[in-house]
C-alpha cells in the first residue's frame, strides 16, 4: 500500500509540475491596431503588458504563422509556423527599459484564440522544444528572405543596365561619375557636352540613378516603417519589386519635373543654360551619395541584418549634410563662374534647391519617426 501511495503522489506531482502556473492572462484583452474597415479583415493587433508585476514570471506567448512582432514600434520577433515560446519579465523590461510595454502583432493569420500572452511560473519541456525548434528571432544575422532576395534581384538589375549604359555610352557614364568633375566642374565650362535632357542616353542614366534612389526608399521602408509596409502592402518578393519598379518611374517623372522647374527658375532669373550644369552637378553628387547607401545595404543585408536600421540612419544623416554642402559648392561655383550678383543666385539656390530638399527632408524624417 505504501508503494500504490508513493506512485500516485509521484504521478500527480508530475501532473502539477508539467503545467505552467498562470498568474495573469491577457488573452481578452488585445485590441485592433488600426480602423476596422468593410474591405479589408484585421490583420494587426496590439495589447499592453505590465512588466512590474510578479517580476520573477515569464511571459508565455503564443503566435500565429506568419506572424511579425513589434514592441514600442520596433521590430521584436518574426515567426515562419505557430510559435510558444517564454521570455522572462525582467529580460524584457531591460530591453526596453519601461514598466508597461504594446505589444504589436500583424499576422494574416490572426483568429480567436490563436494569439495569446500570459504570465506565468513554470514551464514544461514540450513548450521549450517548440521554442528552439519553431522561433524566428530579428537578432543576429537572421534577415527575411524575400527582403534578401529583393535587394540583391534589383541590385543586380541595376548593375545590368549600368553594363549596358557603359557599352553604349562609355564617353558620357565616364564623364558622369568623374569624381574630379565635382572639384573641377567641367559642366560650367563653355564647352560642356549636357546640352539636351530629353535625349535617351540622358533619360536612360536618370533611370538609372531613379532606381538607385528607389531601392534605397524601399530598404528605408523595410527598416523603419516594416509595420505599415507589412500591413498594406505586403512583405513578400513580388510586392517588395513592385514598389520598387513604380518608385523608380515615379522618381523619374519627378527628375523630370525638377528640372522643368530648374530651367523655369533660371530663366526668370536671367541665367542663360546653368540650369544644365547646376542639375547635372548635384546630380552626380546624389548619384555617389545613393551608391554608398546600396554598398552599405548590401553589407548589413549579407552579414548582420540588426544593424541595418542604425547604419542607415547614419548613412542617410550623412547624405543630408553631403546634398547641404553641394549646394554650398555649386553656389561658390557658379559665383566665381557665372556674372550674376550674389544674392540674386543665393535666392535662385534657395528656391531651386535649399527650400525643396529641407521640405522633402522634413517629411521623410516625419515618416520615419
Amino acid at each position: 500500500m505504501s508503494r500504490v501511495r508513493f506512485l500516485l503522489f509521484f504521478l500527480v506531482f508530475l501532473s502539477l509540475g508539467a503545467k505552467a502556473q498562470v498568474l495573469e492572462n491577457y488573452d481578452g484583452l488585445w485590441k485592433s491596431a488600426r480602423e476596422e474597415s468593410w474591405l479589408g479583415s484585421n490583420n494587426q493587433i496590439e495589447l499592453k503588458v505590465d512588466l512590474v508585476d510578479f517580476p520573477e514570471s515569464e511571459l508565455q506567448i503564443k503566435l500565429p504563422s506568419k506572424s511579425t512582432v513589434f514592441i514600442e514600434g520596433k521590430l521584436w520577433r518574426l515567426t515562419s509556423g505557430d510559435t510558444v515560446f517564454f521570455r522572462s519579465l525582467r529580460e524584457i523590461q531591460s530591453e526596453f527599459g519601461q514598466d508597461t510595454v504594446t505589444f504589436t502583432v500583424v499576422s494574416p493569420n490572426l483568429g480567436p484564440g490563436r494569439t495569446s500572452i500570459k504570465k506565468v511560473l513554470g514551464r514544461s519541456n514540450l513548450d521549450e522544444t517548440v521554442l528552439r525548434s519553431d522561433q524566428s528571432s530579428v537578432s543576429g544575422r537572421f534577415v527575411p528572405q524575400p527582403v534578401k532576395d529583393f535587394y540583391f534581384t534589383a541590385l543586380f538589375i541595376i548593375l545590368f543596365f549600368l553594363a549596358i549604359y557603359k557599352l553604349a555610352y562609355p564617353y558620357l557614364l565616364a564623364m558622369m561619375l568623374q569624381p574630379l568633375s565635382v572639384i573641377n566642374a567641367e559642366d560650367f565650362s563653355d564647352s560642356g557636352n549636357l546640352q539636351k535632357f530629353f535625349s535617351f542616353d540622358v533619360i536612360f542614366y536618370i533611370l538609372i540613378v531613379a532606381m538607385m534612389i528607389s531601392q534605397g526608399a524601399v530598404s528605408s521602408l523595410v527598416v523603419f516603417r516594416r509595420e505599415w509596409l507589412d500591413t498594406w502592402i505586403g512583405l513578400d518578393y513580388s510586392s517588395l519589386l513592385a514598389i520598387w519598379l513604380g518608385g523608380a518611374f515615379c522618381i523619374l517623372a519627378l527628375t523630370i519635373v525638377k528640372f522643368i522647374a530648374i530651367k523655369l527658375i533660371s530663366y526668370l532669373f536671367d541665367l542663360g543654360k546653368a540650369e544644365f550644369s547646376h542639375f547635372f552637378y548635384l546630380l552626380r553628387l546624389i548619384v555617389f551619395g545613393s551608391a554608398v547607401v546600396l554598398l552599405v545595404g548590401a553589407y548589413f543585408v549579407s552579414n548582420h541584418f540588426s544593424g541595418l536600421e542604425s547604419a542607415l540612419s547614419l548613412v542617410l544623416s550623412g547624405f543630408f549634410w553631403f546634398y547641404i554642402f553641394g549646394v554650398l559648392g555649386l553656389f561658390l561655383i557658379m559665383m566665381s563662374r557665372l556674372s550674376f550678383k550674389k544674392y540674386h543666385l543665393f535666392t535662385y539656390l534657395c528656391i531651386a534647391e535649399l527650400v525643396p530638399f529641407l521640405i522633402l527632408a522634413k517629411w521623410i524624417m516625419a515618416l520615419g519617426q
